[in-house]
């Protein structure tokens, strides 16, 4: 879970404890140092820095949304690549808010249906209403409202039904 300056904070620790809280593992990965500030002032220590990440030590990738988050990660060519790769590889690519925008210009979206936040659906070549849509190795959320759906749906993806049910009884959601 890449987390750059201005990254929405409910979109981000919503999915990580969810993943977490059903045994995933996680790294948050800070794209220059190991410190990343959140569109609220939250400010998080990551584990990892971005040069540490290679595709194939990973499962998949979540990315959280929020406007000023997203365009930093776009601007990293590194985080592009690491998107493109995950999809190439059949991996889990997870994007909520106005993340899934990032899918699109990695070319992720090219064939694929997506939601994205109210509004922005213009910017997706196939995009579907709802709070969560999957196709494939993609999944998409609309915004932090929509967190706790788009993490018991990664949950789903990684782990299967059974957990992700029981992860949804222990939210009460």
């Amino acid at each position: 879970m890449p987390l750059a300056d201005g990254f929405e904070e409910i979109e981000a620790f919503v999915p990580l404890s969810v993943l977490r809280g059903a045994g995933v593992q996680v790294d948050t990965v800070g794209l220059a140092g190991s410190v990343a500030s959140g569109s609220h002032g939250a400010k998080v220590s990551t584990d990892k820095r971005l040069a540490e990440v290679r595709v194939d030590d990973y499962d998949g990738i979540v990315l959280p949304g929020g406007g000023r988050g997203c365009a930093n990660l776009e601007r990293s060519k590194a985080v592009m690549d690491i998107i493109a790769g995950m999809n190439e590889r059949g991996k889990l690519v997870a994007a909520i808010c106005a993340a899934p925008l990032l899918l699109a210009k990695a070319g992720v979206l090219n064939n694929r249906k997506a939601t994205v936040y109210p509004g922005m659906e213009r910017e997706l070549p196939y995009p579907r209403p709802g709070r969560v849509v999957v196709d494939g190795n993609v999944v998409t959320s609309q915004g932090p409202g929509t967190a706790v759906d788009f993490a018991l749906e990664i949950v789903k993806q990684l782990l299967g039904p059974a957990a992700a049910e029981k992860q949804r009884k222990g939210l009460v959601a």
